[in-house]
């Protein structure tokens, strides 16, 4: 026989395939088969088309195209035999799809076959259906299932009910035909059958809320039997897995019971029991067992189950995570995660083994562990589970120290209630994993140092000595080159020594070591050597006997390859040499930084009034340190207050990342009434220095010499070069012309009965055009607000942008109000004023709410 005919045997075929050594090979095979069956279809042959079938089934699984046979499978389904229907059937769910037209010729033939009186060949209709079912297919032939559901035979009644949750899946609009008979299904005594109408009365709950209600009143007395006599029924061979009779439909009983129970009080009440009986009789030393522990955990936690039912339930988990398969430990985790929303001290007691956790060598369990732990912190705990964590920062691996970095930082900022401990805490993980710390990290820390006078002293020393034991990390690094460039002399002198601290001796060319060590160092970065020249020129200022050698290392630097180091050890040589009478004034300590500004800026409009309010509560010592608390953090917004070397997202109000003026004074040179903007790009040395400098004629162009360093080179028409010095016109003590902000007065923009808002305003003074508004909204009824939406209209001429809302729950009696930021660009200001109109919207008693509102009354100017 011809080995490429329609006469081949599939096992033929299959073998010259396995045969062949190339894909090409193969591919050569696949083409002179699919030729041979082409000829064999259009020949309409019909003693081998079964055989084609099989044949082009297992092509299609290799890959290849195979949609010349799908009317082959057709006229299969169409023949009397059960053979040729089988291989037509299951040519048909494999070779084609819902989407497929020729489908539509199938939908007669399958009628035909779901009334059949040869069981087996309704049972390969209903499968097919079951697989492929389209919603036409599933308008008409529903009736057919329906009344299958009623055979007396168990696997007709098993795939009707397997094909009625495709159908309900379809066309939702069916279900309720379905609910009596998925009721009914719940009494048989098959268990085949038993778990396919579970299945469909878990599919009915999902899609109509109807369904729900009436299952729930009608079933849940049926659920509870079925699970008492599966659970306490004797040892059956058919459906015993690892001693555990029918751990399948153990899981579906549970499933259901959790979506008829959740939300319903009654019902859960009437569960309880039973899940009780199960989770305390089912043994865990099998993993069926921990599969049906698991879900009556997941039930549990799932409905309103009592507090001793929930606390069963977390000690199941704790005991998953002594378990040694990963897999058992990692979704206890996860079910953890769950639960401390729900009883968190009953997740506490489990803190010990969830620690442990934290240190296993899977990197998943690691992860979800952590993220417990971080859950399970409060005021209370945050410091022996700190010192855990800082612990185990020491030894983890590299992979997971990033993480387990920033957890740690959140935590110590988040929970912190005393300056000093967050200060050593800090301290510590910056020694241990400084590589791994955030910028927004360490530039808090330093508004924290600033605002601590008590601490600065203490800070200094002891970042003093950690830089010799870890100088390669670099964010201590540059915490340590910020604070002795701020405080060296409390370093030097030993001021302000606390009782805890042991003597040490630095000298003031000690401090000027760590800085020439650092500016020097190969494994310094642009950032941290720059923030070391600035230290070294404020050092000079305040050590004098070190001048000379500061001078010399900034005098090194002048030939540098950096461009960014080269000009300012220029310009810092040019004031040591020229402009001593004012250097003091130029390198005097940064002004205390707001730290109510600063967290108000990395935590988001959401915690501008919370951090108001702490800042207000504090004393003025600075003593204590108490951050927003439990509540999450969008993504930090650069600290311009700081050091600003190595961010390009500063905002439009703050002077740009190379106005390194900023980094000395700590104040804005944006000059509002010059209407002169500071250079950009590299002329850097035009926003350091060019203050009270004369405005350049119009017919001159202005150029920086690197030779005189501070000067301003104008070139008139006439070809005469006039020499102008950055610094004339500074005054004595050093202090800068003030910048001119308009400030506007807050208004109420709506007030109803129940809803008060109010608008107050912000400008930035090169961007009149554009107004920031923080919008206050306040609850002046007795019932709280849920699913707060606020939105807004604006004329056409008028953009709009709004930032997310602090939150969508507004507490009832004015008990708190929630805040969203809104940013307004009018097109054609100074023509036309704002005008704005406000939809919001609501629940109360989950009832939904409208509010609609016009404001007029914005100030002028806006």
């Amino acid at each position: 026989m011809n080995p490429f005919s329609s006469g081949t045997r599939l096992r033929d075929m299959i073998r010259a395939i396995r045969a062949c050594k190339t894909a090409a090979e193969e591919r050569a095979v696949v083409r002179k088969e699919c030729a041979a069956i082409r000829s064999a279809i259009s020949e309409s042959d019909q003693g081998y088309r079964h055989r084609n079938i099989a044949k082009l089934m297992f092509i299609h699984m290799l890959g290849y195209p195979t949609h010349f046979g799908q009317m082959e499978c057709l006229k299969l389904i169409a023949s009397a035999g059960f053979p040729e229907k089988r291989i037509g059937y299951l040519g048909l769910m494999l070779l084609l799809d819902e989407r497929q037209e020729v489908l539509m010729l199938v939908t007669n033939s399958l009628k035909q076959d779901l009334n059949h009186s040869n069981q087996y060949i309704v049972g390969l209709a209903l499968c097919a259906l079951g697989n492929i079912c389209s919603t036409e297919m599933a308008r008409d032939l529903a009736p057919e299932v329906e009344r299958l559901l009623l055979s007396r035979d168990p696997n007709i009644k098993k795939k009707a009910a397997l094909c009625s949750i495709r159908i309900i899946r379809k066309v939702p609009d069916l279900a309720e035909n379905f609910l009596s008979l998925a009721a009914t299904l719940l009494k048989e005594k098959h268990h085949g059958v038993l778990i396919s109408g579970v299945q469909l009365c878990t599919d009915l709950c999902k899609v109509s809320e109807d369904a729900s209600n009436y299952l729930r009143k009608n079933c849940t007395e049926g659920l509870v039997r079925i699970l008492k006599d599966v659970s306490s029924s004797p040892y059956s061979p058919e459906f015993d897995i690892a001693g555990i009779t029918d751990p399948f439909l153990h899981i579906r009983v549970l499933r259901l019971m959790r979506m008829c129970g959740q939300g319903d009080s009654d019902t859960s009440e009437y569960i309880n029991d039973i899940l009780a009986q199960v989770a305390s009789k089912t043994e865990l030393n099998k993993n069926a067992g921990n599969a049906i522990l698991y879900e009556c955990v997941e039930t549990i936690m799932g409905i309103e189950a009592t507090s001793g039912l929930r606390v069963l339930a977390i000690n199941i988990l704790g005991r998953f995570l002594s378990n040694r398969d990963n897999n058992i430990r990692y979704v206890a985790l996860n079910m953890l995660i769950k639960a401390v929303a729900v009883d968190s001290q009953a997740v506490q007691r489990h803190r010990t083994t969830i620690l442990e956790c934290v240190k296993d060598s899977d990197a998943s369990i690691r992860k979800r562990a952590l993220e417990l732990v971080y859950l399970l912190v409060n005021d209370i705990n945050v410091k022996p589970l700190t010192k855990e964590l800082i612990d185990y920062l020491e030894v983890v691996d590299h992979d997971f120290k990033g993480d387990l970095t920033a957890k740690i930082c959140s935590i110590v900022e988040k929970f912190s209630q005393e300056k000093k401990w967050y200060i050593d805490q800090m301290f510590k993980v910056l020694s241990l994993a400084g590589n791994y710390v955030k910028d927004n990290v360490w530039h808090a820390l330093i508004v924290v140092i600033s605002n601590a006078p008590d601490l600065q002293g203490y800070s200094v020393r002891s970042l003093y000595k950690a830089f010799y034991t870890s100088p390669e990390q670099v964010s201590l690094v540059r915490v340590t080159v910020w604070c002795i460039g701020e405080y060296g002399e409390m370093l030097v002198n030993n001021i302000g020594v606390l009782e805890v601290e042991e003597p040490m001796t630095v000298t003031e060319s000690d401090a000027v070591d760590v800085l020439e060590a650092r500016l020097i160092s190969h494994s310094s970065d642009t950032a941290t050597r720059s923030m070391s020249l600035i230290a070294l020129l404020k050092l000079s200022s305040r050590f004098p006997p070190t001048s000379g050698r500061v001078k010399e290392i900034i005098t090194v630097h002048k030939g540098s390859f950096v461009l960014e180091l080269q000009q300012r050890a220029i310009e810092f040589n040019s004031i040591i040499q020229r402009h001593q009478n004012i250097k003091s004034s130029l390198v005097e300590r940064m002004p205390v930084l707001d730290e109510s500004t600063v967290i108000v800026k990395r935590a988001g409009p959401s915690q501008a009034s919370i951090s108001t309010e702490k800042s207000n509560q504090q004393p003025p010592s600075g003593t204590s340190l108490k951050l927003p608390n439990g509540v999450a953090k969008p993504a930090a917004a650069p600290l311009v207050d700081l050091l600003d070397l190595s961010s390009d997202d500063t905002p439009v109000s703050a002077p740009t990342s190379n106005d390194f003026l900023h980094d000395l004074l700590g104040i804005d040179l944006t000059n509002s009434s010059s209407g002169i903007a500071p250079a950009s790009g590299t002329d850097i040395l035009m926003d350091l220095l060019s203050i009270g400098t004369p405005p350049v004629q119009s017919n001159t162009s202005p150029e920086i010499s690197s030779d005189k360093g501070l000067s301003l080179i104008t070139k008139p028409a006439s070809n005469s070069v006039h020499v102008v010095d950055l610094l004339d016109g500074l005054t004595s003590n050093g202090y800068l012309p003030e910048v001119h902000i308009p400030v506007y007065s807050s208004i109420t923009a709506f007030q109803s009965s129940t809803l008060k808002i109010t608008f107050s305003f912000t400008k930035q003074p090169d961007k009149p055009q554009v107004t920031q508004i923080l919008a206050t909204f306040i609850n002046l009824s007795f019932d709280a607000y849920t699913d707060f939406v606020f939105q807004a209209a604006v004329p056409k001429f008028v953009k709009l942008h709004l930032d997310p809302a602090s939150s969508n729950h507004l507490p009832s009696n004015g008990n708190g109000a929630v805040t969203q930021t809104v940013t307004v660009t009018n097109g054609q200001h100074g023509q036309k004023s704002l005008a704005m109109r406000i939809r919001i919207a609501y629940k109360v008693n989950n009832q939904e709410k409208l509010e609609l509102g016009q404001i007029n009354n914005f100030p002028p100017g806006l």
